[in-house]
């Protein structure tokens, strides 16, 4: 772990960290699965999460034995129906949908000169962060389509660092997944986990919720 006065720059996951989305896939999935006649459950749900959109679609089909049932230009019009949905209710979303502590956070980092990039796998990253008022803050962020590796393969994190001109090691890479903490580490950055830090438990640092997120919080727990 890098000493605290050596930090530079965050680079922030979005989904978990920023905001939450999580409950508008599920609810844009759970319209899908209505549609194919599949019983929705909160084990379907939370099988969904952090999983492609078309292994999702192919999960919640498999659920009734349904997986052979459409052809895949069907398929595709499913999948392509899910993220209309998604996008519908994304559209909704205002600054009220930031998580606790978070704006403050983003507003100290800014005013003591820490550089700031997003880290997110999200095509639709940018749409979320103009609906919450963030896309000032966040002027650089990793191209998902310019990936060759998925989370937790550091390359996403690596590239935020990149986009900012600063060495892995002056950075703090924020994530409230295992995957991406194995990102951030990988990629040589210093990890802040928001979670359960038993499953968050390769962390350098853990909260339990984004509200603890501070830098006087962090300068304290890299001490």
């Amino acid at each position: 772990m890098a000493k605290f006065a050596d930090i530079k720059g965050f680079v922030f996951d979005l989904d978990g960290v920023i905001t939450d989305t999580s409950i508008f896939h599920s609810q844009a999935w759970h319209q899908v699965a209505d549609k194919v006649g599949v019983k929705w459950d909160d084990s379907l749900a939370d099988a969904l999460k952090g999983i492609s959109r078309m292994d999702s679609l192919n999960l919640i089909l498999a659920r009734d034995h349904k997986e052979n049932d459409f052809t895949a230009a069907e398929k595709e019009a499913l999948a392509t129906e899910k993220n209309d949905n998604y996008l519908k209710l994304v559209a909704q979303m205002t600054p009220a949908n930031i998580l606790p502590g978070i704006q403050a956070f983003l507003d100290d980092l800014k005013a003591k000169g820490y550089l700031l990039s997003l880290a997110s796998a999200s095509k639709n990253s940018p749409l979320v962060l103009k609906h919450l008022g963030l896309s000032d803050y966040f002027t650089k962020s990793v191209d998902p389509a310019s990936l060759k590796h998925g989370k937790p393969d550091p390359e996403i994190f690596r590239r935020g660092a990149e986009i900012l001109n600063l060495d892995p090691a002056q950075c703090i890479g924020v994530e409230d997944a295992a995957a991406g903490v194995q990102s951030i580490n990988g990629a040589g950055e210093t990890s802040v986990g928001i979670g359960d830090p038993k499953v968050l438990a390769a962390a350098d640092v853990n909260f339990t919720e984004t509200a603890q997120l501070t830098l006087s919080n962090i300068e304290a727990a890299m001490a």
